[in-house]
């Protein structure tokens, strides 16, 4: 086993005019570590189309994570859902990128653009074999993971942008190869590599999609422990082993709150570096301490951090605001959402007097549910989250 880890992002906009999405996503993590996922595009658009996607990428993604074979997963789909009674075509198309032990990837393509591989900044042209299974043209590819290595996966509404007003014939594979480049070079997250990729496909069907359209994207990576410490502990004596325990670990640092940093600073034997300079009027300056990444406010900074996540899971639409803000929620944004894939957090249970007032909206409650929400975020990003109390 390698020390390299699978960041896995998707969007998806709708046909416009359309309430659902034809496309469908489905992600399984395994046991073992290794992943399946599943893209899969409906027939037409609306309730059909978004119910064939979600039982075909539902049903592949399931066996598949249960060991098996994609003749007897495209046997199952081809038994179980139906074909177009009008046209006589596919049900659903679909793309499967199954990530063995984050060594490997197997690539199993059915009638959707296919896979683009971007490979040391440019495009990587990997080995694909035909089979055929139940009449259907079956892709499969097996490829070698590196480090850094982008896969792009999209149903047929990205090459379809375009069409009758940027483009004659659409958005050419050549076209969004070229754009995957560009971007790639960023460094971004690959959540942030498919929401810039759907989102161009949207200027160019000018807002108004005449196809629902999605990207999925992986990118191999190495692994990068991250460890955030957040509020002092219920008991004072215990503020030597929690501050041992979290400056031990591997990783940067961040600190959440003014009482913590105090204590971090005396374990430290440093200064607290206060600032009265406000990035924006909604979250509090930071504060630097010697030997720490990052020093913030506590409980404001945390759940502006809580709403950059619910964000970033779904439309994503702030990720340019958080990607170049200074602020210190902007910035423990960046470092959990990009940087990080492991994360450690470290939570202090002390009541907080300052919060125990009646007429401040916070309290104990909101803290601990702080926690519990951002670690959920976290972990739907992929992210491996532990919670330290105390």
């Amino acid at each position: 086993m390698n020390d390299l880890c699978a960041d896995i992002g998707y969007k998806s906009i709708n046909h416009y005019g359309e309430q659902l999405c034809g496309d469908h996503v489905d992600i399984v993590e395994q046991s073992d570590g290794s992943s399946v996922i599943v893209l899969a595009d409906g027939l037409g658009s609306g309730v059909k189309a978004s119910i064939l996607s979600t039982l075909t990428s539902k049903i592949i993604s399931t066996m598949m994570a249960e060991g098996l074979s994609i003749e007897e997963c495209v046997s199952t789909i081809a038994a179980t859902l139906p074909v177009c009674s009008q046209r006589g075509v596919a049900y659903s198309t679909f793309t499967i990128i199954h990530i063995l032990n984050n060594e490997v990837a197997e690539i199993i393509q059915y009638d959707n653009p296919q896979v683009i591989i971007i490979r040391n900044g440019s495009n990587y042209e990997y080995p694909r074999t035909e089979m055929n299974i139940d009449g259907k043209k079956i892709l499969k590819s097996t490829v070698n993971l590196c480090e850094d290595d982008v896969f792009v996966t999209m149903s047929d509404g990205c090459p379809h942008a375009g069409i009758g007003t940027a483009f004659n014939f659409g958005w050419k594979r050549s076209d969004i190869i070229e754009f995957m480049e560009t971007i790639v070079a960023g460094g971004y997250t690959a959540k942030n590599l498919s929401t810039m990729l759907v989102d161009e496909c949207n200027k160019l069907y000018c807002n108004k999609p005449g196809d629902d359209t999605t990207a999925c994207v992986v990118k191999v990576r190495k692994r990068e422990p991250m460890n955030i410490l957040f509020g002092p502990p219920s008991n004072r004596d215990d503020c030597d082993r929690m501050m041992s325990l979290f400056f031990s670990k591997e990783g940067k640092h961040i600190i959440c709150g003014g009482t913590t940093s105090s204590i971090a600073a005396k374990y430290l034997g440093k200064t607290v570096k206060t600032s009265l300079k406000f990035e924006m009027s909604d979250v509090p300056p930071i504060a630097e301490i010697e030997g720490v990444d990052l020093v913030t406010e506590g409980v404001i900074t945390v759940n502006k951090v809580l709403e950059y996540a619910k964000d970033y899971l779904g439309k994503n639409e702030h990720y340019e605001h958080w990607n170049f803000k200074k602020d210190g929620a902007s910035r423990i944004c960046r470092l959990l959402f990009e940087e990080a894939t492991d994360i450690n957090f470290y939570v202090g249970r002390a009541i907080n007097p300052a919060h125990q007032n009646p007429d401040l909206p916070i309290n104990f409650s909101i803290k601990m549910n702080l926690v519990e929400e951002l670690s959920k975020c976290l972990k739907k990003m992929g992210k491996r989250i532990k919670v330290s109390y105390f």
